[in-house]
């Protein structure tokens, strides 16, 4: 069945697209798109077989050009095992447990240039800031460079998923040719002056033998730093506004410090900042009694399965204390989200410390406008008053 699923950058789609995954998951939970060339899928359950079965599915979807580096992201076995391997000792559970110090005092001086306004703009002054300072300050890069790998990596960001406007493409390219060359003056200085920094950590890490190429090196730092950071500005801005729209549950999250962690699970879920990732099936294969061949993308609309009834009871409700909460805002199988723990630690600190500080935090304004960007979930802007 071919079915038109969706305009991706429409406002009216953006501002709530649930009801209409609502909608198609119970008509028609996995259906061929024509516009985008491609199987989707709307249930839990069917994306969960697809993400974790990597003998069947591929993640490399793109164009494969012989010899271009390839990212950790866009790859299968042995390669993305070859590449994980090496980051991951660059990017352990001690390293982002060692940042909580670093991340609340980042909150913090956020929160008292911010005091006495009475009002801000919560993505500007306060969702951006944070991860951006973080992942910099990991990467080894100056502080009067951030407002530089804000504004390059969001090009790229909004360029992610189905593009129609070439003017759109023009400025991910343009985005990331900056990126790149400024990384191409970087490393070479960290070759020659280590320091304790992740680039310093990447140009060390080493396996049987085995370093990242420069060009595979480049590939890595630019999907850290715009998933590193664009990912996590969305996780605080959507959750923000979850809670400001749901009283009760920002009133919880300000007076039960027990529950800081099961809220940011619960927040990941509600919004998703990732609305969805797809593969390639390898071979002719059979998803929910539907015949998937050889080649055809499949397209796994996480935000979809954050909200399916057999998984999540009453799912369109906000529940902090929701247990189990097994969302797919990170993925599954051996694509996981290698920064998932930073995001969470990020987005937990980030919030119950802001309600805590501000709680008579309102929105400002309902009239709110989302990014153009089919993959990443954020807003343009979230004006409020406290």
């Amino acid at each position: 069945m071919t079915t038109q699923t969706f305009n991706w950058v429409d406002q009216e789609f953006l501002r709530d697209p649930y009801p209409r995954y609502r909608e198609l998951r119970e008509r028609d939970p996995i259906h061929f798109n024509d516009a985008r060339g491609s199987w989707i899928l709307l249930r839990y359950n069917d994306m969960v077989d697809v993400l974790r079965n990597d003998d069947l599915f591929s993640a490399e979807r793109g164009p494969q050009v012989e010899g271009a580096p390839k990212s950790m992201l866009s790859s299968d076995p042995p390669t993305h095992t070859r590449l994980r391997t090496l980051v991951n000792k660059a990017f352990t559970a001690r390293t982002v447990r060692n940042l909580t110090d670093r991340i609340h005092e980042i909150v913090d001086g956020l929160i008292a240039e911010i005091a006495d306004r009475g009002e801000m703009e919560a993505i500007t002054d306060f969702a951006y800031p944070i991860p951006i300072t973080v992942i910099a300050e990991m990467l080894g890069v100056p502080a009067r460079d951030r407002d530089f790998f804000r504004d390059h990596s969001q090009k790229i960001a909004v360029a992610l998923g189905p593009i129609e406007d070439m003017d759109v493409a023009m400025q991910a390219m343009d985005g990331r040719n900056h990126l790149v060359e400024y990384f191409n003056e970087l490393i070479p200085k960290r070759r020659e002056d280590p320091d304790e920094d992740l680039i310093t950590a990447l140009l060390q890490a080493q396996e049987a033998g085995d370093f990242l190429s420069h060009g595979e090196l480049i590939v890595m730092l630019l999907l850290l730093l715009v998933a590193g950071h664009e990912t996590t500005v969305n996780l605080i801005g959507n959750g923000l506004l979850a809670l400001l729209r749901n009283p009760d549950q920002l009133e919880r999250l300000r007076t039960e410090e027990a529950i800081g962690r099961s809220a940011i699970e619960e927040l990941l879920r509600y919004d998703s900042p990732v609305t969805m990732t797809g593969r390639l099936a390898k071979q002719d294969v059979e998803i929910g009694g539907f015949k998937v061949k050889k080649g055809q993308s499949v397209s796994t609309i996480l935000a979809a399965a954050n909200r399916d009834p057999e998984q999540f009871p009453d799912p369109d409700r906000l529940d902090l204390t929701r247990d189990p909460c097994n969302h797919l805002s990170f993925s599954a199988g051996i694509h996981y989200c290698l920064g998932a723990q930073l995001a969470r630690l990020e987005g937990q600190i980030a919030l119950s410390t802001l309600v805590r500080r501000f709680p008579n935090m309102k929105l400002a304004s309902d009239d709110l406008v989302w990014r153009p960007a089919p993959i990443l979930r954020g807003l343009e802007a979230l004006p409020v008053t406290f």
